[in-house]
């Protein structure tokens, strides 16, 4: 799916470099260029990289300290 249509950036991108070692939400846009623009689609990156960061924790206060909401936690368990 297309996150930045400004900069025609796909969800596989995004992911990619999260996997790649960017971590943050600046790291990911300055890499991609995604977000660069309009910034419209900030917030789908950062949304992106919250659930990469939720698929790799693997216990519940690996996921208190991305400082993720108590919901989001409950949902991933």
């Amino acid at each position: 799916m297309i996150v930045c249509h400004c900069k025609v950036v796909n969800d596989a991108t995004i992911t990619r470099a999260v996997e790649e070692g960017a971590v943050t939400l600046a790291e990911v846009c300055r890499t991609t260029g995604a977000g660069t623009d309009c910034g419209g689609c900030v917030f789908t990156v950062k949304a992106l990289v919250c659930e990469h960061d939720v698929s790799r924790a693997r216990t519940m206060d690996d996921l208190r300290a991305l400082s993720i909401d108590e919901e989001t936690i409950r949902a991933a368990s």
